[in-house]
């Protein structure tokens, strides 16, 4: 009996697991555009036909699939896998269910979604003839979508859920507002409400939100951070320096938005290389002993650095900004500079009872420093690899002029500095205090 039962489990396993392993592909990607007119809001998708394994497609012989009877189950298809996981939005009201105006199946060769019109025509154009012999699985699914709407005007968003089609789904997406330049956008399962022309309030609150979880989920700038308060705590020495590289990672961080940063396989992983050895640069300063007057600089020509760090992770993001790139760019800086202040308001008074009650001030700084050293020394080896694998690039006089403009920024923060310095003496200013107070022994 429990041979029988187990033979019958084993018959189900096998049944089932193929059926699932054919029902979900690995990935794929789903093409639109949306356009409003007047009263009405057009939308164009396309997704290939093997993502909607729900809908029964009429078959004749050969199991090619019968392009005579073929429209009511692409229109079941486009119900089922488009209408049902998307949602658009006018301002904040939710718009009614669309009308399905077309729904086509075509080949996987066709490319007459490069644009908005080409894709208009192909859909509300002849459909496939009826010799055409085609598996369903090889189809594509081309739909026109129309939603009623108050004004073509308005704010629209989107809130694409395509996660179900397959195990990863990017939506490529054009909107095309009246008047205005075409919008691109990539969207991912995670991407959640789209403002696709937002207003700089609201570019501004996501970007906020971005840079604040980016700094909090980079362990490499955290640490960096880190390395910056072991010797200095109080806030009069804590704010030079952090304002030092607050400074120098806006500067490179909205020069690499605006493309004035090498658009190179190899310059990534160059400055991941690089941020590691920052961090391995101040702790080993920490241990050796730090002085506060110099720690600004230092501080600065590494926040240059941790700039193009955090515009690796805001490149994809900037698609979000709709017309204000500027202010997004500022916001994601006004996130960072939140994340990072939350940080130093948590680590702060932990390193204060740690030496205080724990071990000396002197070995406990040794001691953390050691730790992120280490950590950041194996960091370093594992980019240094992944640089290795990329040639090292041929220098050119475009470049040597591109890194002469960039040391114009240091060289001008420098004479100010320069210049300041001098006003101070001539006002027969003396050494602060602080410099004393926050110098470790044995300087």
């Amino acid at each position: 009996m429990l041979r029988h039962f187990a033979f019958l489990l084993t018959a189900l396993a096998l049944w089932v697991w193929p059926a699932a392993a054919h029902d979900i592909p690995a990935d794929i990607t789903v093409h639109g555009f949306v356009k409003p007119e007047g009263s009405t809001l057009r939308v164009l998708f396309r997704v290939p036909l093997r993502a909607i394994t729900d809908i029964e497609y009429p078959r004749r012989e050969g199991d090619f699939v019968d392009l005579t009877r073929i429209e009511p189950a692409l229109r079941d298809a486009a119900a089922l896998a488009l209408i049902n996981n998307v949602a658009f939005y006018e301002g904040d009201a939710l718009l009614a269910d669309p009308q399905i105006l077309s729904a086509r199946m075509s080949l996987e060769s066709d490319k007459s979604f490069a644009t908005f019109a080409s894709a208009l025509a192909h859909v509300t154009g002849p459909p496939l003839t009826a010799d055409t012999t085609l598996l369903w699985e090889q189809g594509i699914l081309d739909v026109l979508l129309q939603y009623p709407i108050k004004s073509e005007q308005s704010l629209f968003s989107i809130d694409a859920a395509f996660d179900r089609l397959a195990l990863q789904v990017v939506t490529a997406l054009h909107y095309l507002p009246p008047g205005g330049a075409e919008r691109v956008f990539e969207l991912d399962e995670t991407a959640g409400l789209v403002r696709l022309d937002p207003r700089w309030h609201q570019a501004a609150a996501r970007f906020v939100a971005l840079g604040f979880i980016h700094i909090l989920e980079g362990p490499d700038h955290l640490l960096f951070l880190l390395c910056l308060v072991i010797p200095f705590r109080r806030a009069r020495t804590i704010i030079p320096i952090v304002t030092a590289f607050t400074v120098a990672h806006s500067i490179t961080l909205i020069a690499a938005a605006f493309n004035y940063a090498p658009g190179a396989l190899w310059f990534p992983p160059l400055i991941e290389t690089l941020i590691a050895v920052s961090i391995i640069y101040m702790a080993l300063e920490n241990i050796v002993g730090a002085h506060i007057r110099w720690r600004w600089v230092i501080t600065f020509v590494f926040g240059l650095v941790h700039g193009f760090g955090f515009s690796f992770g805001l490149q994809h993001t900037l698609q979000f900004a709709g017309a204000h790139l500027l202010t997004s760019l500022v916001s994601f800086n006004l996130g960072i500079e939140l994340g990072q202040l939350l940080v130093l308001a948590a680590v702060v008074p932990v390193i204060e009872l740690l030496f205080r009650h724990v071990v000396a001030e002197r070995v406990g700084t040794i001691i953390l420093s050691a730790i992120v050293a280490h950590t950041a020394w194996h960091w370093m080896g594992e980019r240094f690899e992944v640089l290795q694998q990329f040639p090292w690039p041929t220098v050119t006089a475009a470049d040597m002029a591109n890194v002469l403009q960039w040391l114009m920024v240091p060289v001008a923060l420098a004479a100010a500095v320069w210049v300041v310095t001098l006003v101070r003496q001539k006002n027969g200013a003396r050494p602060s205090s602080v410099d004393q107070a926050d110098t470790q022994p044995g300087e």
